[in-house]
């Protein structure tokens, strides 16, 4: 099962992932995120699909930080393309969006992502924080 979840900074965003790590009982299988001008895309894919208690559980913590996710065509396109093998690379280049991070995400990904990006345009924007 998918969950595919809007998050409006950076910050959320981590506390999502170290949620996920810490949570042994939620196995992911992939996880990507997806940094757009106004907040962030992050779909979440398990294993093996979920218990009714522990979906009621997971949704109730996203939606505490985020709102679902429901992507128009061109987003769709982005994650079947990855769904299917596709190079995250080559998505970006083909779509025009910044995949920070796709398969098991590491938290140093989005921290480099979060500076780099800061620096170039010389302020921290909301998002970003």
């Amino acid at each position: 099962m998918d969950y595919l979840y809007f998050l409006p900074n950076a910050s959320l965003t981590l506390r999502v992932i170290e949620y996920l790590r810490r949570m042994n009982h939620f196995p992911t299988s992939c996880i990507t995120v997806i940094h757009q001008i106004n907040g962030w895309i992050i779909k979440i894919k398990f294993n093996q699909s979920l218990t009714p208690q522990q979906h009621g559980d997971f949704r109730a913590y996203m939606n505490e930080l985020g709102i679902p996710y429901n992507p128009e065509i061109r987003m769709q396109m982005v994650f079947w393309s990855l769904d299917t093998g596709q190079s995250p690379i080559d998505v970006m280049r083909r779509y025009q969006v910044a995949i920070v991070s796709h398969g098991n995400p590491d938290v140093s990904d989005i921290e480099a992502f979060r500076q780099q990006f800061t620096r170039g345009l010389g302020y921290c924007p909301e998002t970003l924080a």
